[in-house]
């Protein structure tokens, strides 16, 4: 479940609340010049007994793979076993605005990043010089069993992911979308380099609510940005939205593609459907609707709590 939103004592308190809710998972998304995830998820290792603990992403353009190690060392530490660090190039309207960074050839940039940070983490050493990157170090000790994913959201980006990473991080990806085409392309990169198919973490937006047009109107407010980017919007034309590309705004058909929302039972059914499509894992992040969105927030959280206990 995603902890993020706030400053890093309220997210912090939020990982020990997702964790006393029995929740296996808490995810956090390094974005903007925001808290860093993996800062906050070493201070959670410290409050924390069982929760697994995740990025979802942390951005590459920003640090060098080697610095990820670096953090990752300590939360892997405080936390043996629960770290799983994901990561991304995040998009160009962010990275480049931002940093002034020259932000080309992301899916590129994003394997040799993966290839330094996987290396060094599960062999103890790096020796390499790449178009983008160049590494040469050692850590103390390996870390194999930190996996490291990465992000994806169309077919070629789920191919790599097959191929080369331990597992693909989907965000706002319709069920339709990972069914037809993540998952096929997951498996046509795991077959051709000759491994396991690796893990389909779905990265999925949920809504515990059954006014419909609040729902609406809180996905047009909290999640406005995604249609935006051309990324995701790509995405969506793949699944059969062009309005995505068009308006560059969430229509009725997205949100109801992409967005568990309703009662419990039916939030619930919508999130088996996602397993059913291929997920091996739902990460899911709360939209809050209605005028009390405490309450909104915690009906979500008792409901994630109680399906991860009859999983």
């Amino acid at each position: 479940m995603s902890a993020g939103g706030g400053d890093a004592s309220t997210v912090l308190n939020r990982i020990v609340e997702i964790e006393e809710s029995g929740i296996g998972a808490a995810w956090l998304t390094t974005g903007g010049a925001g808290i860093d995830g993996l800062t906050v998820l070493a201070a959670a290792a410290t409050r924390t007994n069982r929760i697994k603990l995740g990025t979802s992403i942390v951005p590459t353009w920003p640090r060098h793979p080697i610095v990820a190690v670096q953090q990752a060392q300590v939360v892997e530490a405080l936390a043996p076993g629960r770290l799983r660090l994901g990561i991304g190039p995040s998009h160009k309207p962010a990275i480049q605005a931002m940093y002034g960074f020259d932000f080309r050839a992301p899916l590129g940039h994003l394997k040799e990043y993966v290839h330094v940070a996987r290396t060094l983490l599960h062999d103890g050493a790096v020796d390499f010089k790449g178009e983008f990157y160049e590494a040469h170090a050692r850590i103390a000790a390996p870390m194999p069993r930190v996996p490291v994913l990465a992000s994806a959201l169309r077919r070629a980006s789920f191919e790599y992911c097959g191929a080369e990473t331990d597992g693909a991080i989907s965000w706002v990806c319709p069920p339709a979308h990972l069914r037809d085409t993540a998952l096929p392309a997951l498996k046509r990169g795991a077959e051709r380099a000759g491994r396991p198919v690796p893990p389909l973490i779905a990265h999925a937006p949920i809504c515990v609510h059954e006014r419909v047009e609040e729902v609406r109107e809180a996905v047009g407010e909290q999640l406005a940005i995604y249609p935006k980017l051309p990324f995701y919007a790509r995405m969506f034309a793949d699944a059969g939205f062009p309005e995505a590309i068009e308006s560059a705004r969430w229509s009725e058909r997205m949100i109801d593609a992409t967005v568990a929302h309703g009662s419990e039972t039916a939030v619930a059914r919508q999130l088996e459907a996602l397993i059913k499509s291929g997920a091996t894992e739902i990460l899911v992040s709360v939209v809050t609707a209605g005028p009390d969105r405490k309450a909104s927030w915690k009906r979500a959280l008792e409901l994630v709590g109680k399906l991860e206990a009859i999983a």
